[in-house]
């Protein structure tokens, strides 16, 4: 029935179109790769890739991959944040807002990454990228996914669209709204999306994204810009839904989608998809599977009055400044400022649940319903001097910036106003203090590893990094004893200890190639 009740539709309205526009150039859905600006330039991936790969039309930091069964999960490449895996049409979207450095961005419906990751690549660790994801366990996908990517700057929540609104009223400079949706662009590439397919589903859809897009309103600043993106072709959830809300906020005008960027794609909109409101379809953007990707619909708007002026790069704006102390204080008070006896060992999992439980407190606010802080083998007080420590040796340029430090964990936090929000993490956990030692972590490795003073530098081509990304001790052959980042071809994997000519692998278990 859903097949039937699709192209029963589409056919009415495209007409003799129909057969032009759904004719893929491939009978597989296309696979690609988004470089992130974080690493390095797409010229220089292109130049440096081992795989067969052309340029995407949909954005200029995307390749199309022209190997079937490339596997983008195990390369080196991938798991030095270098790139991510993302059908080609995807990364259409995140560039349209125009995202600049020092600006506050929102991806209000952000699992599993991708777009967010394109979004922390355009603000180049200055600002602030907030990540949403409502679903607990695409979330937690969410916040190991930029991680990897080596983003500093977010903060991931768990949230509703509503409760952010209300928490941070007319907060961010830039808004990314890529709804849930009834999923038609995915059919090719996801038959379950084809199955589970019904005219109730695109109205349900069609009203959650219309409640989705009023909180969006609500958080964007006056002058900031918001970007609404689907991957569905249903006119009730595209222009349709975008013509509904220019009727229920008149301080909205519609932009030209392609405004901010200096390349076409796709097609303009159609008339017959408004459900008779007014709409310029000329200023939204649609992509067809014949033009090739899997089908999307993008729309940008602008809230009237003046934009934020953008702080200088590098330096915090007042606010900001006072919301990182605040942080910090939080951490402070934190029980444990005494010393604490030692605790009994934990395994590798609790210890990582408690320092995010930890860190996460120290951001937003301790709940009364939480377990008793200072979990670790020492005070705030010690774990901040054993950071220090350990970052003026292997990351001096860390040394001096703001550290929130609660319960034996140590976090270098994004600027963010202390809420009642979810929050998974804000900013960077750099590690904790085990057995009187400083232990680093490996988002550390992973954000900052370009800045590592010592480095055991691999290449695509050395063994040694199959066998690294595979959790075995290698050889070092750069690296002094102590810490080190292990690098491909000057991108950061993770972190390793040496010790007697050998690296010993502290590559996450979970991320292990098998």
């Amino acid at each position: 029935m859903s097949a039937e009740y699709f192209e029963a539709r589409e056919r009415a309205l495209l007409g003799e179109r129909y057969d032009t526009l759904y004719a893929a150039p491939q009978e597989t859905a296309a696979r690609g790769v988004t470089v992130s600006a974080l690493r390095t330039t797409p010229e220089e991936f292109a130049a440096r890739a081992d795989f067969p790969l052309r340029p995407s039309p949909f954005c200029k930091a995307a390749f199309v991959v022209e190997q079937p069964d490339f596997k983008p999960g195990r390369h080196p490449y991938h798991h030095a944040g270098v790139f991510y895996s993302q059908e080609p049409s995807a990364s259409s979207a995140a560039p349209l807002l125009g995202v600049k450095p020092g600006m506050r961005v929102l991806d209000l419906c952000a699992a599993p990454g991708g777009k967010s990751s394109q979004l922390a690549a355009a603000l180049q660790g200055q600002g602030l990228l907030v990540s949403n994801e409502y679903v607990a366990a695409r979330a937690e996908i969410l916040k190991s996914n930029l991680e990897r990517m080596g983003v500093s700057n977010a903060v991931v929540l768990n949230e509703t669209p509503a409760r952010i609104a209300a928490a941070l009223p007319e907060f961010f400079d830039r808004v990314l709204v890529d709804a849930p949706c009834s999923g038609e662009g995915m059919f090719r590439k996801e038959p379950a999306a084809l199955a589970q397919h019904c005219e109730a589903l695109v109205k349900q859809c069609a009203e959650l994204g219309a409640d989705i897009l009023d909180s969006a309103a609500a958080a964007l600043a006056p002058g900031g810009e918001l970007v609404y993106s689907t991957c569905t072709f249903a006119p009730e959830e595209d222009e349709g839904q975008v013509a509904a809300f220019l009727q229920r906020h008149p301080e909205f005008t519609l932009a030209d989608v392609l405004g901010n960027v200096d390349y076409p794609f796709g097609s303009e909109g159609e008339a017959n998809r408004t459900g008779g409101l007014p709409l310029d379809v000329s200023k939204v953007r649609r992509i067809w599977p014949c033009q090739g990707g899997e089908g999307h619909f993008m729309a940008r708007l602008v809230k009237a009055g003046t934009p934020r002026t953008l702080p200088a790069p590098g330096e915090y704006t007042p606010e900001e400044q006072l919301w990182l102390a605040a942080a910090a204080e939080a951490g402070q008070k934190a029980k444990g400022s005494k010393p604490q006896k030692a605790a009994k060992p934990a395994d590798a999992r609790s210890a990582r649940r408690e320092n995010s439980r930890a860190c996460r407190e120290a951001v937003q606010g301790r709940s009364s319903r939480s377990r008793d802080a200072g979990a670790g083998d020492a005070s705030p007080a010690q774990s901040l001097a054993a950071w220090r420590e350990f970052a003026e040796e292997y990351f001096p340029e860390l040394a001096k910036r703001p550290a929130v430090v609660h319960g034996g964990g140590v976090l270098l936090p994004a600027a963010f106003p202390q809420t009642n929000l979810h929050v998974l993490r804000a900013g960077v956990f750099v590690g904790s203090v085990q057995k009187g030692r400083f232990v680093p972590e490996h988002h550390l490795f992973t954000a900052f590893g370009a800045l590592c003073q010592n480095r055991e530098e691999l290449t695509l081509a050395d063994s040694r990094t199959v066998e690294y990304l595979s959790g075995r001790e290698i050889e070092a052959h750069t690296a002094a004893d102590g810490w080190c980042c292990v690098t491909v071809d000057g991108w950061p994997l993770g972190g390793g200890k040496v010790s007697g000519g050998r690296v010993k692998n502290h590559y996450p278990k979970a991320l292990r190639l098998l």
